[in-house]
Protein backbone atom coordinates (compact mmCIF):
# COMPACT_ATOMS: atom_id res chain seq x y z
CA UNK A 1 0.00 0.00 0.00
CA UNK A 2 1.18 3.49 -1.02
CA UNK A 3 1.91 6.22 1.56
CA UNK A 4 -1.13 8.13 2.72
CA UNK A 5 -1.17 11.89 2.08
CA UNK A 6 -0.30 13.07 5.17
CA UNK A 7 2.72 10.91 4.89
CA UNK A 8 4.14 12.51 1.77
CA UNK A 9 2.96 15.87 3.31
CA UNK A 10 4.94 15.40 6.68
CA UNK A 11 8.06 14.16 4.71
CA UNK A 12 8.33 17.91 3.37
CA UNK A 13 10.58 19.88 4.64
CA UNK A 14 8.06 23.07 4.12
CA UNK A 15 9.94 26.68 3.74
CA UNK A 16 9.46 29.48 6.06
CA UNK A 17 6.68 31.30 5.43
CA UNK A 18 8.62 35.13 5.13
CA UNK A 19 10.60 32.85 2.36
CA UNK A 20 7.56 32.07 0.59
CA UNK A 21 6.35 35.76 1.08
CA UNK A 22 9.41 36.90 -0.31
CA UNK A 23 8.78 35.50 -3.49
CA UNK A 24 5.24 37.37 -4.50
CA UNK A 25 8.00 40.21 -3.26
CA UNK A 26 6.46 40.90 -0.40
CA UNK A 27 8.32 41.69 3.04
CA UNK A 28 8.70 40.23 6.58
CA UNK A 29 6.24 43.41 7.39
CA UNK A 30 3.71 42.42 4.94
CA UNK A 31 2.60 39.38 6.83
CA UNK A 32 1.35 38.51 9.74
CA UNK A 33 2.64 34.96 10.82
CA UNK A 34 0.52 32.15 12.30
CA UNK A 35 3.30 30.24 13.54
CA UNK A 36 6.25 29.33 10.92
CA UNK A 37 4.26 28.03 8.02
CA UNK A 38 1.14 30.16 7.60
CA UNK A 39 0.20 33.81 7.38
CA UNK A 40 -2.12 36.37 6.57
CA UNK A 41 -1.42 39.35 4.35
CA UNK A 42 -1.74 42.58 5.98
CA UNK A 43 -3.95 44.98 3.99
CA UNK A 44 -0.58 47.54 3.71
CA UNK A 45 0.24 45.15 1.23
CA UNK A 46 -3.12 44.56 -0.76
CA UNK A 47 -3.85 48.20 -0.76
CA UNK A 48 0.16 48.45 -3.01
CA UNK A 49 -0.71 45.23 -4.90
CA UNK A 50 -3.85 46.93 -6.68
CA UNK A 51 -1.42 49.10 -8.70
CA UNK A 52 0.16 46.01 -10.45
CA UNK A 53 -1.27 45.06 -13.86
CA UNK A 54 -3.01 41.55 -13.67
CA UNK A 55 -1.65 38.14 -14.48
CA UNK A 56 -4.03 35.53 -16.13
CA UNK A 57 -6.71 33.98 -14.50
CA UNK A 58 -6.82 30.23 -15.40
CA UNK A 59 -10.14 28.44 -13.94
CA UNK A 60 -10.22 25.02 -12.70
CA UNK A 61 -13.45 22.74 -13.18
CA UNK A 62 -14.54 19.35 -13.65
CA UNK A 63 -17.56 16.95 -15.04
CA UNK A 64 -19.73 15.77 -13.13
CA UNK A 65 -18.12 14.15 -9.59
CA UNK A 66 -19.00 10.83 -8.49
CA UNK A 67 -17.78 8.51 -5.63
CA UNK A 68 -14.63 7.52 -7.13
CA UNK A 69 -13.27 11.32 -6.84
CA UNK A 70 -11.75 13.20 -9.36
CA UNK A 71 -8.71 15.04 -7.62
CA UNK A 72 -9.94 18.69 -9.06
CA UNK A 73 -7.78 20.06 -6.18
CA UNK A 74 -4.81 17.90 -7.22
CA UNK A 75 -4.72 18.86 -10.73
CA UNK A 76 -5.32 22.96 -9.81
CA UNK A 77 -2.03 22.69 -7.25
CA UNK A 78 -0.65 20.59 -9.72
CA UNK A 79 -1.21 22.47 -12.79
CA UNK A 80 0.58 25.66 -10.39
CA UNK A 81 3.32 23.37 -9.68
CA UNK A 82 4.29 22.97 -13.07
CA UNK A 83 3.82 26.42 -14.52
CA UNK A 84 6.24 27.31 -11.95
CA UNK A 85 8.41 24.46 -13.38
CA UNK A 86 7.86 26.55 -17.39
CA UNK A 87 9.30 29.69 -15.63
CA UNK A 88 6.12 31.00 -14.84
CA UNK A 89 5.40 33.26 -11.51
CA UNK A 90 2.34 31.05 -10.60
CA UNK A 91 0.03 31.22 -7.87
CA UNK A 92 -2.85 28.65 -6.58
CA UNK A 93 -6.13 30.22 -4.79
CA UNK A 94 -8.21 27.52 -2.89
CA UNK A 95 -11.22 27.83 -0.51
CA UNK A 96 -10.42 26.76 3.16
CA UNK A 97 -11.86 23.13 4.11
CA UNK A 98 -14.86 22.77 6.68
CA UNK A 99 -14.38 20.35 9.21
CA UNK A 100 -17.53 18.84 8.42
CA UNK A 101 -16.57 17.29 5.35
CA UNK A 102 -13.24 16.49 6.96
CA UNK A 103 -15.01 14.46 9.87
CA UNK A 104 -17.62 13.16 7.52
CA UNK A 105 -17.43 11.75 4.01
CA UNK A 106 -15.57 14.05 1.91
CA UNK A 107 -12.13 13.50 3.13
CA UNK A 108 -9.68 16.54 3.65
CA UNK A 109 -9.57 19.82 1.31
CA UNK A 110 -5.95 20.19 0.39
CA UNK A 111 -5.37 17.98 -2.70
CA UNK A 112 -3.29 15.24 -2.84
CA UNK A 113 -0.25 12.62 -3.33
CA UNK A 114 2.82 15.04 -4.45
CA UNK A 115 0.26 17.97 -5.25
CA UNK A 116 -1.16 19.04 -2.25
CA UNK A 117 -1.05 22.83 -0.29
CA UNK A 118 0.50 22.21 3.18
CA UNK A 119 0.37 22.23 6.31
CA UNK A 120 -2.17 19.82 5.97
CA UNK A 121 -3.06 19.27 8.79
CA UNK A 122 -3.47 23.05 10.11
CA UNK A 123 -5.64 23.96 6.98
CA UNK A 124 -7.84 20.48 6.94
CA UNK A 125 -7.77 21.39 11.15
CA UNK A 126 -8.75 25.24 12.62
CA UNK A 127 -5.89 26.75 10.32
CA UNK A 128 -6.26 30.47 11.01
CA UNK A 129 -9.48 30.62 12.65
CA UNK A 130 -11.21 32.03 9.41
CA UNK A 131 -14.43 29.44 10.00
CA UNK A 132 -14.77 29.80 13.55
CA UNK A 133 -14.61 33.95 13.14
CA UNK A 134 -17.41 33.54 10.33
CA UNK A 135 -19.91 31.04 12.56
CA UNK A 136 -19.46 33.44 15.58
CA UNK A 137 -20.28 36.53 13.92
CA UNK A 138 -23.31 35.05 12.26
CA UNK A 139 -24.34 33.29 15.43
CA UNK A 140 -23.90 36.96 16.81
CA UNK A 141 -26.83 38.33 14.76
CA UNK A 142 -28.41 35.16 15.58
CA UNK A 143 -28.21 36.23 19.12
CA UNK A 144 -28.69 40.08 18.66
CA UNK A 145 -31.92 38.63 17.02
CA UNK A 146 -33.38 36.56 19.85
CA UNK A 147 -32.32 39.48 22.53
CA UNK A 148 -34.70 41.96 20.37
CA UNK A 149 -37.73 39.14 20.57
CA UNK A 150 -37.03 38.80 24.12
CA UNK A 151 -36.94 42.46 24.74
CA UNK A 152 -40.00 43.92 23.52
CA UNK A 153 -39.67 42.82 19.51
CA UNK A 154 -40.00 47.32 18.68
CA UNK A 155 -39.33 45.64 15.05
CA UNK A 156 -42.29 44.11 14.96
CA UNK A 157 -40.81 40.96 13.73
CA UNK A 158 -42.97 37.91 13.67
CA UNK A 159 -41.17 34.95 14.89
CA UNK A 160 -43.37 32.83 12.33
CA UNK A 161 -40.96 34.70 9.56
CA UNK A 162 -37.97 35.01 10.87
CA UNK A 163 -34.94 33.63 8.15
CA UNK A 164 -31.39 33.75 9.82
CA UNK A 165 -30.70 30.25 11.90
CA UNK A 166 -27.85 29.37 13.63
CA UNK A 167 -24.63 27.70 12.14
CA UNK A 168 -22.21 25.28 13.14
CA UNK A 169 -18.57 23.50 11.02
CA UNK A 170 -20.01 20.18 11.18
CA UNK A 171 -22.51 17.51 9.70
CA UNK A 172 -24.75 17.29 12.43
CA UNK A 173 -28.31 16.03 11.03
CA UNK A 174 -30.16 16.55 15.09
CA UNK A 175 -30.01 19.94 14.29
CA UNK A 176 -31.24 20.95 11.13
CA UNK A 177 -34.47 21.57 12.61
CA UNK A 178 -34.83 22.64 16.25
CA UNK A 179 -37.38 24.76 19.04
CA UNK A 180 -35.41 27.80 20.72
CA UNK A 181 -36.56 29.84 23.65
CA UNK A 182 -38.49 27.03 26.21
CA UNK A 183 -38.20 27.28 29.62
CA UNK A 184 -40.64 30.38 30.25
CA UNK A 185 -40.48 34.42 29.58
CA UNK A 186 -37.23 34.54 31.05
CA UNK A 187 -35.59 32.00 28.78
CA UNK A 188 -37.12 34.01 25.13
CA UNK A 189 -39.54 33.93 22.85
CA UNK A 190 -40.40 30.11 22.44
CA UNK A 191 -40.07 29.41 18.06
CA UNK A 192 -38.86 27.20 15.27
CA UNK A 193 -35.69 27.50 13.64
CA UNK A 194 -32.64 25.24 12.75
CA UNK A 195 -28.76 25.34 11.94
CA UNK A 196 -26.69 25.44 9.03
CA UNK A 197 -22.61 24.66 7.69
CA UNK A 198 -21.06 27.72 8.53
CA UNK A 199 -19.67 27.18 5.03
CA UNK A 200 -23.53 27.80 4.05
CA UNK A 201 -23.95 30.70 5.81
CA UNK A 202 -24.74 34.26 4.17
CA UNK A 203 -21.62 35.68 6.25
CA UNK A 204 -19.20 33.10 4.26
CA UNK A 205 -20.61 34.08 1.05
CA UNK A 206 -19.96 37.80 2.15
CA UNK A 207 -16.39 37.23 3.35
CA UNK A 208 -15.85 35.80 -0.16
CA UNK A 209 -17.63 38.28 -2.36
CA UNK A 210 -16.83 41.34 -0.43
CA UNK A 211 -14.14 44.17 -1.31
CA UNK A 212 -12.87 45.16 1.66
CA UNK A 213 -13.69 45.48 5.22
CA UNK A 214 -15.54 48.65 4.16
CA UNK A 215 -17.56 46.78 1.57
CA UNK A 216 -18.48 43.51 4.23
CA UNK A 217 -19.97 45.72 6.87
CA UNK A 218 -21.94 47.47 3.85
CA UNK A 219 -23.16 44.34 2.91
CA UNK A 220 -23.64 42.19 6.11
CA UNK A 221 -25.88 45.86 7.07
CA UNK A 222 -28.24 44.47 3.98
CA UNK A 223 -28.95 40.58 4.96
CA UNK A 224 -32.72 40.30 5.39
CA UNK A 225 -33.04 38.58 8.64
CA UNK A 226 -36.40 38.47 8.85
CA UNK A 227 -39.63 39.88 8.11
CA UNK A 228 -42.77 41.79 10.09
CA UNK A 229 -46.41 40.46 9.86
CA UNK A 230 -47.29 42.70 7.13
CA UNK A 231 -44.24 40.79 4.80
CA UNK A 232 -41.89 43.82 5.23
CA UNK A 233 -38.38 43.07 4.96
CA UNK A 234 -36.17 43.50 8.38
CA UNK A 235 -32.48 43.72 7.69
CA UNK A 236 -29.29 43.20 10.28
CA UNK A 237 -28.79 46.91 9.84
CA UNK A 238 -32.01 47.76 11.81
CA UNK A 239 -30.58 45.51 14.67
CA UNK A 240 -27.39 47.32 14.68
CA UNK A 241 -25.32 44.15 14.66
CA UNK A 242 -22.81 44.97 11.25
CA UNK A 243 -20.37 47.02 12.75
CA UNK A 244 -19.69 44.10 15.43
CA UNK A 245 -19.80 41.17 13.24
CA UNK A 246 -16.83 43.08 11.01
CA UNK A 247 -14.64 43.42 14.02
CA UNK A 248 -15.21 39.42 14.09
CA UNK A 249 -13.86 38.99 11.34
CA UNK A 250 -11.81 41.77 10.13
CA UNK A 251 -8.56 39.42 10.58
CA UNK A 252 -10.45 36.93 9.12
CA UNK A 253 -11.12 38.95 5.94
CA UNK A 254 -7.19 39.10 5.01
CA UNK A 255 -5.99 36.43 3.07
CA UNK A 256 -3.93 33.34 4.08
CA UNK A 257 -0.54 32.36 2.34
CA UNK A 258 0.81 28.92 2.73
CA UNK A 259 2.44 27.20 0.14
CA UNK A 260 2.74 23.62 -2.01
CA UNK A 261 4.81 20.61 -1.35
CA UNK A 262 6.94 22.15 -4.27
CA UNK A 263 7.41 25.42 -2.47
CA UNK A 264 4.40 27.00 -4.94
CA UNK A 265 2.80 29.99 -2.86
CA UNK A 266 -1.01 29.51 -1.81
CA UNK A 267 -3.95 31.67 -1.09
CA UNK A 268 -6.28 29.46 1.00
CA UNK A 269 -8.98 31.70 1.89
CA UNK A 270 -13.16 31.74 2.56
CA UNK A 271 -14.90 28.37 1.62
CA UNK A 272 -18.49 28.14 0.60
CA UNK A 273 -19.87 25.15 -0.36
CA UNK A 274 -20.00 24.53 -4.07
CA UNK A 275 -23.63 23.49 -3.98
CA UNK A 276 -25.10 25.21 -1.72
CA UNK A 277 -23.35 28.76 -2.02
CA UNK A 278 -21.52 30.15 -4.70
CA UNK A 279 -18.39 27.61 -3.98
CA UNK A 280 -15.37 29.75 -4.81
CA UNK A 281 -12.34 31.11 -2.87
CA UNK A 282 -12.53 34.59 -1.77
CA UNK A 283 -12.36 37.88 -4.29
CA UNK A 284 -9.65 39.85 -2.16
CA UNK A 285 -7.21 36.70 -2.41
CA UNK A 286 -8.42 36.10 -6.12
CA UNK A 287 -7.12 39.69 -7.21
CA UNK A 288 -4.38 39.76 -4.85
CA UNK A 289 -2.96 36.48 -6.39
CA UNK A 290 -3.45 38.17 -9.91
CA UNK A 291 -1.24 41.53 -9.05
CA UNK A 292 1.36 39.46 -7.39
CA UNK A 293 1.73 36.49 -9.99
CA UNK A 294 1.99 35.88 -13.98
CA UNK A 295 -0.35 33.37 -13.94
CA UNK A 296 -3.05 32.31 -10.84
CA UNK A 297 -4.78 29.11 -11.01
CA UNK A 298 -7.93 28.96 -8.63
CA UNK A 299 -10.94 26.06 -9.02
CA UNK A 300 -14.20 26.54 -8.45
CA UNK A 301 -16.77 24.08 -6.41
CA UNK A 302 -17.95 20.73 -8.16
CA UNK A 303 -18.88 21.34 -11.26
CA UNK A 304 -19.14 23.70 -14.84
CA UNK A 305 -23.02 23.63 -14.09
CA UNK A 306 -22.60 24.57 -10.29
CA UNK A 307 -19.13 25.90 -9.32
CA UNK A 308 -17.97 27.32 -13.01
CA UNK A 309 -21.55 29.16 -13.79
CA UNK A 310 -21.49 30.45 -10.12
CA UNK A 311 -17.89 31.91 -10.36
CA UNK A 312 -18.49 33.64 -14.01
CA UNK A 313 -22.32 34.75 -12.83
CA UNK A 314 -22.01 35.61 -9.56
CA UNK A 315 -18.03 35.77 -8.62
CA UNK A 316 -17.28 37.49 -12.03
CA UNK A 317 -20.10 39.70 -12.48
CA UNK A 318 -19.19 41.34 -8.56
CA UNK A 319 -15.86 42.16 -9.68
CA UNK A 320 -15.27 41.88 -13.75
CA UNK A 321 -12.91 39.26 -13.25
CA UNK A 322 -12.71 37.50 -16.45
CA UNK A 323 -10.65 34.18 -16.87
CA UNK A 324 -8.06 33.44 -19.59
CA UNK A 325 -8.85 29.61 -20.06
CA UNK A 326 -11.16 26.94 -18.36
CA UNK A 327 -9.83 23.44 -17.22
CA UNK A 328 -12.23 20.81 -16.76
CA UNK A 329 -10.85 17.99 -14.76
CA UNK A 330 -12.13 14.56 -16.00
CA UNK A 331 -10.78 10.91 -14.79
CA UNK A 332 -10.68 7.66 -17.00
CA UNK A 333 -12.96 6.28 -13.62
CA UNK A 334 -15.82 8.96 -13.45
CA UNK A 335 -16.23 8.58 -17.52
CA UNK A 336 -16.85 4.51 -16.64
CA UNK A 337 -18.68 5.90 -14.13
CA UNK A 338 -21.35 7.75 -15.93
CA UNK A 339 -20.99 5.28 -18.79
CA UNK A 340 -23.01 2.42 -16.69
CA UNK A 341 -20.46 0.89 -14.87
CA UNK A 342 -20.67 0.23 -10.76
CA UNK A 343 -18.28 1.12 -8.26
CA UNK A 344 -16.99 -2.40 -7.79
CA UNK A 345 -16.54 -2.59 -11.27
CA UNK A 346 -14.41 0.21 -11.97
CA UNK A 347 -10.65 -1.81 -11.94
CA UNK A 348 -11.74 -4.10 -15.00
CA UNK A 349 -10.73 -2.18 -18.71
CA UNK A 350 -13.89 -0.69 -20.04
CA UNK A 351 -13.35 1.33 -23.13
CA UNK A 352 -17.07 1.11 -23.95
CA UNK A 353 -18.24 2.33 -20.55
CA UNK A 354 -15.96 5.20 -21.26
CA UNK A 355 -16.91 6.40 -24.54
CA UNK A 356 -20.75 6.27 -23.34
CA UNK A 357 -19.33 8.39 -20.47
CA UNK A 358 -17.90 11.08 -22.85
CA UNK A 359 -21.52 12.22 -23.41
CA UNK A 360 -21.21 13.68 -19.92
CA UNK A 361 -17.89 15.38 -20.36
CA UNK A 362 -18.82 16.87 -23.77
CA UNK A 363 -21.95 18.56 -21.80
CA UNK A 364 -18.85 19.89 -19.74
CA UNK A 365 -17.00 21.16 -22.60
CA UNK A 366 -20.22 23.11 -24.18
CA UNK A 367 -20.40 24.86 -20.91
CA UNK A 368 -17.54 26.54 -20.96
CA UNK A 369 -17.89 27.34 -24.40
CA UNK A 370 -21.54 28.82 -23.54
CA UNK A 371 -19.71 31.57 -22.06
CA UNK A 372 -17.14 32.58 -24.46
CA UNK A 373 -13.95 30.92 -22.96
CA UNK A 374 -11.46 28.16 -24.28
CA UNK A 375 -11.73 24.69 -22.43
CA UNK A 376 -8.66 22.73 -21.68
CA UNK A 377 -9.53 18.75 -20.51
CA UNK A 378 -6.97 17.70 -17.62
CA UNK A 379 -7.15 13.86 -17.96
CA UNK A 380 -6.16 12.96 -13.97
CA UNK A 381 -4.64 9.67 -14.56
CA UNK A 382 -4.98 7.18 -11.76
CA UNK A 383 -2.37 3.81 -11.39
CA UNK A 384 -5.34 1.33 -12.87
CA UNK A 385 -6.57 3.31 -16.07
CA UNK A 386 -5.22 1.58 -18.77
CA UNK A 387 -3.85 2.88 -22.24
CA UNK A 388 -6.91 1.94 -24.46
CA UNK A 389 -9.04 3.82 -21.75
CA UNK A 390 -6.71 6.87 -21.76
CA UNK A 391 -6.58 6.73 -25.58
CA UNK A 392 -10.34 6.44 -25.86
CA UNK A 393 -10.73 9.75 -23.68
CA UNK A 394 -8.39 11.66 -25.71
CA UNK A 395 -9.92 10.37 -28.63
CA UNK A 396 -13.14 11.65 -27.55
CA UNK A 397 -11.57 14.96 -26.99
CA UNK A 398 -10.16 15.57 -30.33
CA UNK A 399 -13.85 14.73 -31.60
CA UNK A 400 -14.92 17.65 -29.29
CA UNK A 401 -12.16 19.95 -30.72
CA UNK A 402 -10.51 20.31 -27.24
CA UNK A 403 -7.23 19.94 -26.42
CA UNK A 404 -6.33 17.35 -23.52
CA UNK A 405 -3.53 16.34 -21.95
CA UNK A 406 -2.95 13.22 -19.05
CA UNK A 407 -1.92 14.92 -15.68
CA UNK A 408 0.17 12.82 -13.02
CA UNK A 409 0.46 15.67 -10.65
CA UNK A 410 -0.79 13.08 -8.01
CA UNK A 411 2.13 11.00 -8.39
CA UNK A 412 4.48 13.24 -9.70
CA UNK A 413 3.57 16.68 -8.70
CA UNK A 414 4.54 19.51 -11.24
CA UNK A 415 6.69 17.55 -12.91
CA UNK A 416 3.57 15.15 -14.03
CA UNK A 417 1.92 18.56 -15.38
CA UNK A 418 4.05 20.39 -17.68
CA UNK A 419 1.98 19.46 -20.61
CA UNK A 420 -1.12 20.49 -19.24
CA UNK A 421 0.69 23.48 -18.26
CA UNK A 422 1.73 24.49 -21.98
CA UNK A 423 -2.04 23.42 -23.35
CA UNK A 424 -3.03 26.34 -20.91
CA UNK A 425 -0.58 28.70 -21.65
CA UNK A 426 -1.35 28.06 -25.01
CA UNK A 427 -4.99 27.96 -24.73
CA UNK A 428 -4.75 31.35 -23.35
CA UNK A 429 -2.42 32.87 -25.19
CA UNK A 430 -5.36 32.16 -28.22
CA UNK A 431 -8.07 33.31 -26.19
CA UNK A 432 -10.08 36.12 -27.23
CA UNK A 433 -10.90 38.18 -23.72
CA UNK A 434 -13.70 39.83 -25.17
CA UNK A 435 -15.67 36.69 -25.90
CA UNK A 436 -16.81 36.16 -22.46
CA UNK A 437 -20.18 36.36 -21.50
CA UNK A 438 -22.60 36.04 -19.12
CA UNK A 439 -24.92 33.18 -19.25
CA UNK A 440 -27.87 35.78 -18.79
CA UNK A 441 -28.08 39.47 -18.29
CA UNK A 442 -29.25 41.80 -14.97
CA UNK A 443 -32.58 42.50 -16.26
CA UNK A 444 -33.80 39.29 -17.19
CA UNK A 445 -36.75 38.30 -14.49
CA UNK A 446 -35.56 36.19 -11.99
CA UNK A 447 -37.86 32.83 -12.82
CA UNK A 448 -36.58 33.37 -16.39
CA UNK A 449 -32.99 33.40 -14.84
CA UNK A 450 -33.54 29.97 -12.99
CA UNK A 451 -35.17 28.57 -16.32
CA UNK A 452 -32.12 29.70 -18.23
CA UNK A 453 -29.10 27.97 -16.03
CA UNK A 454 -31.44 25.17 -16.18
CA UNK A 455 -31.79 24.42 -19.92
CA UNK A 456 -28.45 25.82 -21.17
CA UNK A 457 -26.13 24.39 -18.31
CA UNK A 458 -27.82 21.28 -17.01
CA UNK A 459 -29.89 20.50 -20.32
CA UNK A 460 -32.97 20.41 -18.78
CA UNK A 461 -36.51 20.79 -21.12
CA UNK A 462 -37.48 23.49 -18.22
CA UNK A 463 -38.01 23.96 -15.02
CA UNK A 464 -41.09 23.96 -12.35
CA UNK A 465 -41.29 26.51 -9.23
CA UNK A 466 -43.18 25.71 -6.41
CA UNK A 467 -45.98 28.22 -6.18
CA UNK A 468 -44.64 29.68 -2.68
CA UNK A 469 -41.21 30.24 -4.33
CA UNK A 470 -42.49 32.15 -7.47
CA UNK A 471 -44.60 34.07 -4.69
CA UNK A 472 -41.19 34.87 -3.28
CA UNK A 473 -39.53 35.79 -6.69
CA UNK A 474 -42.20 38.26 -8.06
CA UNK A 475 -42.07 40.28 -4.38
CA UNK A 476 -38.16 40.57 -4.16
CA UNK A 477 -38.59 41.88 -7.82
CA UNK A 478 -41.32 44.45 -6.36
CA UNK A 479 -38.78 45.69 -3.68
CA UNK A 480 -35.78 45.99 -5.99
CA UNK A 481 -33.94 42.46 -6.21
CA UNK A 482 -34.74 41.51 -9.52
CA UNK A 483 -31.52 42.48 -11.08
CA UNK A 484 -29.52 40.23 -8.69
CA UNK A 485 -27.95 36.47 -10.02
CA UNK A 486 -29.35 33.47 -9.26
CA UNK A 487 -27.13 30.83 -7.40
CA UNK A 488 -28.44 27.61 -7.41
CA UNK A 489 -28.59 25.11 -5.09
CA UNK A 490 -28.92 21.59 -6.27
CA UNK A 491 -26.54 18.12 -5.84
CA UNK A 492 -23.68 18.24 -7.52
CA UNK A 493 -23.90 14.44 -8.37
CA UNK A 494 -26.01 14.76 -11.27
CA UNK A 495 -26.12 17.74 -14.02
CA UNK A 496 -30.20 17.28 -13.11
CA UNK A 497 -31.45 17.72 -9.68
CA UNK A 498 -31.63 13.86 -9.65
CA UNK A 499 -28.18 12.78 -7.99
CA UNK A 500 -29.03 8.82 -9.32
CA UNK A 501 -29.48 10.16 -13.33
CA UNK A 502 -25.50 9.68 -14.09
CA UNK A 503 -24.07 10.79 -17.32
CA UNK A 504 -26.32 13.25 -19.67
CA UNK A 505 -29.70 13.74 -18.44
CA UNK A 506 -32.47 14.48 -21.44
CA UNK A 507 -36.06 14.61 -21.04
CA UNK A 508 -36.29 15.80 -17.29
CA UNK A 509 -36.97 18.98 -15.61
CA UNK A 510 -35.65 20.64 -12.79
CA UNK A 511 -37.80 21.43 -9.13
CA UNK A 512 -37.64 24.44 -7.31
CA UNK A 513 -39.12 24.05 -4.55
CA UNK A 514 -37.99 27.34 -2.44
CA UNK A 515 -36.19 30.41 -2.92
CA UNK A 516 -34.04 32.20 -0.69
CA UNK A 517 -32.88 35.93 -0.44
CA UNK A 518 -29.06 36.43 0.64
CA UNK A 519 -29.38 40.29 -0.08
CA UNK A 520 -25.84 40.98 1.49
CA UNK A 521 -24.25 38.52 -0.51
CA UNK A 522 -25.73 40.24 -3.37
CA UNK A 523 -27.57 36.99 -5.22
CA UNK A 524 -31.11 34.48 -5.14
CA UNK A 525 -30.80 31.35 -3.71
CA UNK A 526 -32.94 28.40 -5.48
CA UNK A 527 -33.53 25.16 -4.03
CA UNK A 528 -33.90 22.26 -6.53
CA UNK A 529 -34.27 18.95 -5.30
CA UNK A 530 -33.54 17.70 -1.84
CA UNK A 531 -30.50 19.60 -1.56
CA UNK A 532 -30.15 20.39 2.35
CA UNK A 533 -27.62 23.04 3.88
CA UNK A 534 -26.71 20.91 7.11
CA UNK A 535 -25.37 17.69 6.02
CA UNK A 536 -25.30 14.43 8.37
CA UNK A 537 -22.29 12.30 8.54
CA UNK A 538 -22.44 9.06 6.54
CA UNK A 539 -22.57 5.73 8.67
CA UNK A 540 -19.31 5.56 8.99
CA UNK A 541 -17.32 9.06 9.29
CA UNK A 542 -14.20 9.83 8.59
CA UNK A 543 -13.55 10.85 12.13
CA UNK A 544 -13.54 7.43 13.20
CA UNK A 545 -9.97 7.22 11.61
CA UNK A 546 -8.34 10.18 12.74
CA UNK A 547 -6.47 10.40 16.09
CA UNK A 548 -3.06 11.19 17.29
CA UNK A 549 0.12 8.86 17.72
CA UNK A 550 2.51 8.61 20.79
CA UNK A 551 4.74 11.50 19.28
CA UNK A 552 1.52 13.84 18.77
CA UNK A 553 0.80 13.46 15.19
CA UNK A 554 -2.21 13.92 13.76
CA UNK A 555 -3.34 10.45 11.88
CA UNK A 556 -6.05 9.15 9.44
CA UNK A 557 -6.67 12.30 7.38
CA UNK A 558 -7.02 11.22 3.65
Amino acid sequence: MGKQDIEIARAVTLKPIHGVAETLGLSAADIEPYGSVKAKIRWDAIARAGDRPDGLLVLVTAMTPTPAGEGKTTITIALADGLRRLGKRAVVALREPSLGPVFGAKGVGTGGGHAQVAPMEDINLHFTGDLHAVATAHNLLAAMLDNHLAHGNALGLDPRRILWKRVIDMNDRALRNVVLGLGGPAHGVPRESGFELTVASEVMAILCLARDVHDFRARVERVIVSETADGEPVSARALKAAGAMTVLVKDALEPNLVQTLEGTPAFVHGGPFGNIAHGCNSLIATRLGMKLAEVLVTECGFATELGMEKFLDIKCRASGLVPAVAVIVATVRALKLHGGVEVKDLGAENVEAVRLGSDNLAKHVENVRLFGLTPVVALNHFAGDTDAEVAAVLDACRALGVRAEVSRGWALGGAGTTDLARAVLDAAARADRAAFRYLYPDDLPLVKKIETIATAMYGADGVTVAPGAAAKLARWEELGYGRLPVCMAKTQNSLSDDPKKRGRPRGFTVTVRDVELSAGAGFVVAYAGDILTLPGLPKTPGAESIDIDADGNVTGLF
